[in-house]
C-alpha cells in the first residue's frame, strides 16, 4: 500500500542535488579515513583534515537537521585532535544517516516499479513503502 509523505517533509531538489554530491564527498572520506586507521588507528589528525572533514559534515547536518538522526551526529573537535579511528566513527555515524534519509525519500511508486527516484517538494508523487511482514 502506498504512503503519501507530506510535501513540506520533502526534501528539495537544491538539497537532492547537494546530498548526492556530498555523498561521494563522505565516501571518499570514509575510504582515506579507513586506511589511516589501518595503519595507525590511535594518532591523531592533524587540523586541515579535521577542518576539511568538518566542512562536509557541517553541510551534511544543514541537510539532515530535520532528521531524528540528527541528535547523534557531531562534528570532529579541531581542539582535541580526534584520532584517525574516532573520525571513522563519526563519518560511519553520518553515512548511516544519510542512508536513512535517502531510504525515506528515495524510492518507487509502485511495487511493480523497478527504477528508483527521489521524492521532492517539486515532484513529490506517492511513496510506495513494501508492507512489513
Amino acid at each position: 500500500m502506498a504512503k503519501k509523505i507530506e510535501n513540506l517533509d520533502l526534501p528539495n531538489e537544491a538539497t537532492v542535488k547537494k546530498y548526492n554530491i556530498l555523498s561521494e564527498l563522505i565516501n571518499s572520506l570514509i575510504l582515506e579515513t579507513k586506511e589511516l586507521s589501518k595503519k595507525k588507528p590511535d594518532e591523531a589528525l592533524n587540523k586541515l583534515k579535521i577542518k576539511m572533514i568538518n566542512r562536509v559534515l557541517d553541510q551534511l547536518k544543514e541537510i539532515l537537521k530535520n532528521q531524528p538522526t540528527i541528535e547523534f551526529l557531531d562534528l570532529l573537535d579541531e581542539d582535541g585532535l580526534p584520532t584517525n579511528s574516532d573520525a571513522v566513527l563519526i563519518l560511519g555515524q553520518f553515512r548511516a544517516a544519510m542512508d536513512q534519509f535517502k531510504k525515506s525519500y528515495n524510492g518507487r511508486t509502485t511495487q511493480y516499479e523497478s527504477s528508483r527516484r527521489w521524492f521532492t517538494q517539486e515532484n513529490p508523487g506517492k511513496h510506495y513503502k513494501s508492507p512489513k511482514f
